[in-house]
Order: structure tokens, then sequence, then C-alpha cells
């Protein structure tokens, strides 16, 4: 008796399959439509990265300060009679960029879990909020030369966590179990 699962229909000649192999993403998902992770997420190392990346966000607001002010005397967040580092206005705006790398560490985490493709929406998301970020200083009634280094200094801090981010998520994927 056969089976009709090896032949098909009672009679008609068995089914050659071709197996087609589709390796996962870098992010663990099944680019042949599936939508179950092949891996998981290694949140330490993720929020570890995170914090890192907070760090390194705080450190690229600080330097694009000194060198808006100290090389190029563009006053910055503060008037120029504060120095080269300004006010507490610089040491806001380091909070904020550690903030916002946390945020991103957070968004990051929940894509990792629920998105197909995180990786492709977390981009676009880093991208369109840097770009938004960027464009926030040309709105203000400052002078053109603090307008391009503030949006340049917002460029430098989104460009820095995204891209930190990005690799941080590669590294935190481990493989399921």
């Amino acid at each position: 008796m056969v089976r009709l699962d090896q032949a098909g229909a009672a009679g008609a000649p068995p089914r050659k399959e071709h197996p087609v192999t589709v390796p996962p993403d870098a992010y663990g998902y099944d680019q042949g439509g599936g939508t179950e992770p092949t891996r998981s997420v290694d949140a330490g190392r993720l929020w570890t990265g995170g914090l890192a990346t907070a760090v390194v966000a705080a450190l690229v607001a600080v330097v694009g300060v000194l060198i808006a002010r100290g090389l190029l005397d563009v006053p910055v967040l503060a008037p120029t009679g504060e120095g080269a580092l300004g006010d507490a206005s610089t040491w806001q705006l380091a909070g904020l960029a550690a903030v916002a790398a946390l945020l991103a560490t957070g968004l990051l985490h929940l894509l990792l879990l629920s998105t197909p493709r995180p990786g492709q929406f977390f981009g676009w998301i880093m991208t369109l909020a840097t770009v938004a970020a960027a464009l926030a200083p040309f709105l203000t009634d400052a002078d053109l030369d603090v307008k391009v280094a503030t949006a340049a200094i917002y460029l430098a801090i989104g460009v820095a966590i995204g891209s930190l981010l990005s690799g941080v998520a590669r590294s935190a994927m481990r493989p399921r179990r």
C-alpha cells in the first residue's frame, strides 16, 4: 500500500522535492518568509553594549562642543564667554545623548524580540530620528554658523548611536537551543 504523502494521489507518480536552504539573516530570521526566530537575544550583552554606546554618545557630544567652541569659535549651546566647554548646557547635551542611546537600546531590544527584519526597521528609525534631530537647529533664530555646528554635533551623535547599536545587535544574537 502506498502512503498518500509519498505518492500524492493514489496512482500518481511520487513528487520530487527540491529542498531549498535559505540562510537566516544577520538577526536570526528566516529570509524565506518565516517569522520564527532561529536565534535568541542575549539581553545582558545587548544592554552592556547599550551602556557602552551611551558613554560614547555622551563623549561625542562633548568632543563636538569642544571642536565647535574651541577650534571653530562657534558659540554652540552657550555664550562665547563660557570657554571651550561652554556651561551646564554642554553636560545636559551629553546626558541627553546618553539617554538617547539607552532609549535606542530599548527600542532595538523590542524590535529584536518582536519584529521580522529588526535590523531594517532599526536602521530606518535611527536614520529618520537622526535627520530630524539634525534639521531641528535650522528651525531656530540662531546664526547660521551655530545652526550648522549644532546640526553636525547631532548628526555625529546619531551616527554613533546607530552604527554602534547595529553591531551590538549582531553580537547579542545567539543560536536558539
